[in-house]
């Protein structure tokens, strides 16, 4: 046929010009077809290898490029490959090249015809380039084929093949016989095997041999050389530390001598790449001048790396060439980025200069380099100190504001949204809510977020605050997310003092009473008037009726979410107000029967609630809603967390608590401190499920006692316990008791402990609930007490059931529980459960089969190694009086997050917390019975370690199986004068020695009460493994 292709240049002509993708698909088959026929003949015999060879070497060579040319254009090519390998073995060069660019793009590392091939790589691989001697027509160039090997094997990557090769790249890029294309292109072979497999090298041992790659005196080795080297330090960058004073020496080659060959040149800069990537190397390390003395007779690299990035600061300045202007530019915002990595431990005339040299690019008409300056800036304003001189620059970041480009509003935004501050919080606000008007809207989410946060953090009278918000509301109320009115009324609420929750109500009453208004100030001004519009009922035209009426209006305008706010507030008014009550009984009515779950069910409940509630009972579920939790991020800094990410300097600057904040805070703490006490009504009795189904946890177990001293060195938790529960049963009762019992028919009734015999398993189901989320803690013929806890950094919620497994009911039912100072309790249970000391309190009745159940808020505030203590009595028909002291398994672990730590961080912080006052250290034995020690007994202690003391097992850092090691940090709810919680980070080893049957373990804190109370629980724990 005269349209058949002949060779691949007619069939790549063919397809040019194919018209319609149906015509293109119908030729590449037809050639695939041709292809495959010539590559598989069925009446030829096949090589070994599967190749064809009847095949020439331009007929090979062809059909792969064909091959190639199909694949890239998006078509499957499942065939071929042995065709490709053959090209790969072939010793000729223009062979090879083809056969390695077809074995990049149609293979991949996980193929099993890889294996055939790596011999063959390897050789190439490691075969010297030819340096003399007159070379045959057609010989193997051989540095070009290591070249080839090399880009093939980093494009193909692949976990198997990789750990077969990199050994032979590594040896390729240290060799001396290597010429300075082929370092190159292993140096960047490495660096995408590394990316694969991170832990393929070892630091410590791989960075001398960097050490003496680092002193080529080529450019371009060097290039790639830093490019290995920043990927490798980023996952690892302790290991290569000590390479900093060569890549300074380099650094100060190109910066202060200007050492670089022709080739090597941009616009009369050296090598500017190669200076980028040095200088992000050297911001991996920001402590690197931290201790040293900058001066003559300071550190020579100290003092030379201080020369060089002066000298960058001085000497950039914007050129008319903008080829030139860039380079230099990087080289500059890399050089402030160093001085922002440093951070206070810079020079202060250095980051005073950087500042100062900003404030210039930040008024250039170049986008780009405004745009880097504004970003720039505000990563070095975020210093302690420096702040002050990027307000200097304020009036031109707004002027920045208005920029044309979206992305420089944004960055000036960010600026700032940084260097506000309480005494200029006020203007920088006003200027935004200005602005606001006229943003696009693009950025009008952003800015209103970001207002909401500043008007909150820098708010000195929280009625300005309320006022900024409402702007933004009728500004922009449809960016305004339910985040942040929420987090107005979580204000509103959390401060009744002075006059704010009055004012703020009567401001949302104005804003409300226009027909027209955004659903948003609906929603917020609901939710106020419900808490809070008692206090302005007084004044003219705000009484509770006019309040109703004002709400009502907006009824029809507004969706289900709002509507349901509504309700609430309507029976909150009508609760309060008898003129409502006939208003808003027609509303419920005619929302019964919603299409909206929601809408219907409230209106259904709050209809019914006065027929099926005494007064006083709805009085308690109508009244104002308790203080809001103060978490350790607000929801408008999460959501800022979510839509800018960790690393940017406006998250940075939000996650920082102000002076007011702080302030704040602290006035919430003393209200925390000091509650006000609120009864709930609660069902006495309820039925009681099956014992297995009360508590999720095991059921206690008896085990037998061992006297044996050396066995037996049990934690305080057990000890306290045992002691508690052998206390003498010779108590006088309470003369109010012996009353009481005397009204029951028994003068003086008998008073039982804990017996003995329980002790064991008590001491079990404690230990067990320390590192459980529930379970039981205590079960006899009469009661049992299961236990289920949960918690979050410094706070915890417990539950706990007291179940009757007698045939008659528990009468004076009383639990008290001890709160110490390092714990804030809040606790709440069934009527009359509590033991407030009253003594005309008689206690609830638990009746057969019921439980009595007690809920405990708690968050810690300082390191401790006791359990608080719960003691429960209750009398019985018999006439006997129950008094059982017992612990609750709130232990200093509970309160621990785990920390990930790479196995240089944890031996570093392990040896810097060395220390009679910090360390903690005890040896335990097991029993001669016990059935050894053996791996399977080490994965349960390091199960223990992770998810039962809440700590992060560390990887790595021992090579033995019979060690565990963990990192955590312990959580408290104290700030300290920064307004930041207090937190201490632990350390835990656990070490086993099958020999011996023992175990050590040694427990690191800064604090010794952390020590001690994570060694008594590990060693229980790790008895219980057995």
């Amino acid at each position: 046929m005269s349209t058949q292709a002949r060779g691949l240049n007619n069939f790549i002509s063919d397809l040019r010009n194919a018209k319609s993708k149906e015509e293109e698909s119908n030729r590449v088959e037809v050639e695939l077809a041709k292809i495959r026929k010539k590559f598989n003949p069925g009446d030829a015999k096949l090589a070994v290898d599967g190749s064809n060879p009847s095949l020439s070497s331009y007929q090979r060579k062809k059909y792969v490029w064909k091959l190639v040319y199909i694949h890239v254009l998006g078509y499957d090519v499942d065939f071929g490959h042995a065709e490709v390998l053959a090209l790969v073995r072939s010793k000729k060069y223009n062979e090879k090249s083809v056969g390695y660019v077809a074995l990049s793009l149609l293979l991949r590392g996980s193929d099993p015809v890889m294996g055939t091939i790596l011999s063959t790589m390897k050789k190439d691989l490691t075969t010297a380039p030819v340096t003399s001697g007159k070379k045959k027509k057609g010989a193997v160039k051989n540095d070009a084929v290591q070249c080839l090997a090399l880009c093939s094997l980093a494009n193909i990557s692949g976990l198997e093949l990789i750990q077969a090769m990199h050994v032979e790249v590594q040896h390729v890029l240290v060799s001396k016989s290597s010429t300075e294309q082929v370092k190159k292109k292993s140096a960047l072979c490495l660096l995408r095997l590394t990316r694969t497999s991170p832990n393929l090298l070892s630091g410590r041992e791989f960075a001398p041999h960097i050490g003496q790659l680092l002193q080529d005196k080529h450019l371009g080795v060097l290039t790639s050389l830093m490019s290995l080297l920043n990927g490798l330090a980023s996952q690892h960058a302790a290991d290569y530390e000590s390479l900093i004073p060569h890549v300074v020496h380099i650094l100060s080659l190109l910066v202060m001598k200007k050492q670089c060959g022709r080739e090597y040149l941009y616009y009369r800069t050296p090598s500017p790449w190669l200076q980028i990537k040095l200088l992000k190397f050297l911001q991996l390390y920001p402590n690197a001048v931290e201790g040293h003395d900058i001066g003559m007779e300071g550190s020579g690299f100290v003092s030379q790396l201080i020369n060089v990035v002066s000298k960058i600061l001085m000497e950039t300045d914007v050129s008319d060439s903008i080829n030139k202007s860039n380079a230099d530019h990087a080289i500059l915002f890399e050089a402030v980025n160093l001085i922002v990595a440093w951070g206070t431990t810079c020079p202060v005339a250095m980051r005073e200069g950087a500042m100062k040299l900003l404030g210039k690019f930040i008024s250039v008409r170049e986008p780009n380099i405004r745009y880097l300056g504004l970003m720039t800036m505000a990563k070095l304003a975020q210093i302690e100190g420096s702040v002050e001189g990027a307000k200097k620059h304020q009036a031109t970041v707004l002027v920045s504001l208005k920029d044309a480009d979206i992305s420089v509003r944004r960055r000036a935004l960010d600026l700032l949204f940084v260097i506000c501050d309480t005494d200029n919080a006020e203007r920088i606000v006003d200027e935004l809510v200005a602005h606001l008007v006229v943003a696009d809207a693009s950025i009008r989410e952003e800015m209103v977020l970001k207002i909401a946060i500043l008007a909150e953090k820098y708010a000195t009278d929280l009625r300005w605050y309320v006022d900024t918000i409402l702007k933004l509301i009728s500004i922009s109320g449809d960016y305004v997310s339910d985040s942040i009115w929420h987090r107005v009324v979580q204000i509103v609420t959390n401060h009744p003092q002075g006059d704010l929750q009055g004012y703020a109500a009567a401001t949302l009453f104005v804003a409300v009473s226009p027909h027209r208004c955004h659903e948003t100030t609906v929603s917020v001004a609901a939710y106020v008037l419900g808490e809070f519009g008692f206090l302005i009922a007084e004044r003219p035209g705000m009484s509770g009726e006019e309040q109703f009426h004002v709400l009502h209006q907006h009824w029809f305008n507004v969706d289900t979410k709002t509507r349901a706010i509504l309700i609430s507030t309507y029976a909150k008014l009508a609760n309060l107000y008898e003129e409502c009550r006939p208003l808003v009984a027609p509303i419920f009515a005619r929302s019964k029967n919603s299409s909206d779950v929601e809408v219907q069910q409230r209106c259904a409940e709050y209809a019914a609630m006065r027929e099926a509630f005494s007064p006083e009972a709805v009085e308690d579920l109508l009244r104002e809603m308790p203080p809001f939790e103060d978490k350790r991020r607000s929801a408008l800094e999460l959501r800022l967390l979510e839509t800018e990410g960790e690393d940017s300097a406006a998250v940075t600057k939000a996650s920082m608590p102000s002076e007011v904040e702080q302030q704040r805070a602290l006035q919430s703490a003393q209200m925390l401190n000091n509650p006000p006490i609120e009864e709930e009504e609660e069902e006495e009795e309820e039925e009681m499920p099956p014992v297995n189904e009360q508590v999720d946890g095991p059921e206690a177990q008896e085990e037998e006692e061992e006297e044996d001293q050396e066995e037996d060195q049990e934690e305080d938790q057990e000890q306290e316990v045992e002691d508690l529960g052998e206390e003498e049963e010779e108590e006088e009762p309470p003369e109010d008791e012996q009353e009481d019992a005397h009204e029951n028919g028994s003068a003086n009734p008998v008073i039982v402990g804990i017996p003995k015999e329980l002790i064991p398993a008590m001491r079990k189901a404690f230990s067990n609930l320390c590192t459980s989320p529930s379970g039981v803690l205590f079960e006899n013929s009469l009661l049992q007490a299961g236990v289920k806890h949960e918690y979050v950094g410094a706070q915890g919620r417990i539950s706990v059931f007291f179940g009757n497994l007698h045939s008659s009911a528990l009468q004076n039912f009383k639990v008290k529980v001890d709160q110490p100072d390092h714990l804030r309790m809040q606790m709440q249970g069934t009527q009359d459960l509590l033991d407030d000391g009253d003594p005309d309190s008689e206690g609830c009745t638990v009746a057969t089969k019921t439980q009595a159940k007690l809920l405990i808020l708690v968050e810690v505030t300082a390191p401790f190694d006791d359990a608080p203590s719960m003691r429960i009595t209750f009398d019985t028909e018999e006439g006997e009086r129950h008094d059982y002291p017992l612990r609750l398994p709130l232990v200093a672990t509970c309160f621990m997050e785990p920390v990930n730590l790479d196995p240089g961080a944890f031996m570093q912080r392990w040896k810097s917390l060395e220390g009679p006052d910090r360390e903690c250290q005890e040896v335990m034995k097991l029993p001669p019975n016990s059935s050894g020690i053996d791996e399977a007994y080490m994965d349960r202690v390091s199960k223990i370690i992770v998810d039962g003391l809440k700590f992060g097992q560390c990887q790595g850092v021992d090579p033995t199986p019979w060690t565990v090691s963990g990192a955590a940090t312990f959580r408290t709810g104290a700030k300290d004068a920064n307004g930041n919680n207090i937190n201490v980070g632990c350390l835990v080893r656990v070490e086993a020695n099958p020999k011996a049957n023992a175990f050590r373990v040694t427990t690191r804190t800064l604090h010794p009460l952390c020590s001690k109370a994570i060694k008594n629980v590990s060693l229980v724990s790790i008895k219980l493994a057995m």
